[in-house]
């Protein structure tokens, strides 16, 4: 038989919980970006580097994929007796893909329809890192894999140029 944990957590070890994994799961995403989306899961991501047709793409399978692990961990902390922290854990997973929902799919590519508009030094350099990311078509000499954190975007042009522009494209391919 499973242990079965007491429900009784702290709520400033929860929060702890929560906070360290939302910074976590931007490492996370990053490495997921770079060596699995831009690797051997190039074939979901590619959809995400052309224009789309329509309102899904392949790419977005990556959020389902993403969201099991939160599932099975609120899942397990709420219902299944697991330990109280697996709660917090699946809760700061989830926060974290809301909040890459709300900035990647709201703000920066504008799945939804929004007013909004960057006006601080923060969000305007972090959607401009985005901008670049997507300048490139091809899995390779992409920068900025990041989400919530990026280099400046003079660091990244010079990245883009000091890799001869490879897979840039045309002025008027933007998504």
């Amino acid at each position: 038989m499973p242990r079965r944990y007491s429900a009784a957590m702290h709520p400033a070890i929860g929060i702890a919980l929560f906070v360290g994994t939302v910074a976590f799961m931007e490492g996370v995403a990053y490495v997921a970006h770079r060596w699995i989306m831009h690797g051997p899961g190039w074939f979901l991501h590619k959809s995400h580097h052309v224009p789309r047709t329509g309102n899904w793409e392949l790419n977005d399978l990556y959020a389902v994929i993403f969201a099991v692990p939160s599932f099975v961990l609120l899942l397990g902390g709420v219902q299944l007796g697991w330990w109280p922290g697996c709660t917090w854990i699946g809760a700061g997973i989830a926060a974290y893909g809301a909040i890459y929902f709300g900035f990647h799919d709201v703000i920066v590519h504008r799945r939804v329809n929004h007013r909004y508009i960057p006006r601080s030094a923060y969000m305007k350099r972090i959607v401009q890192a985005h901008r670049l990311h997507h300048a490139v078509e091809t899995k390779h000499g992409t920068v900025s894999f990041g989400f919530l954190w990026a280099p400046a975007p003079e660091t990244l042009k010079a990245r883009l140029n000091a890799g001869g522009n490879q897979g840039v494209r045309g002025p008027r391919g933007g998504r």
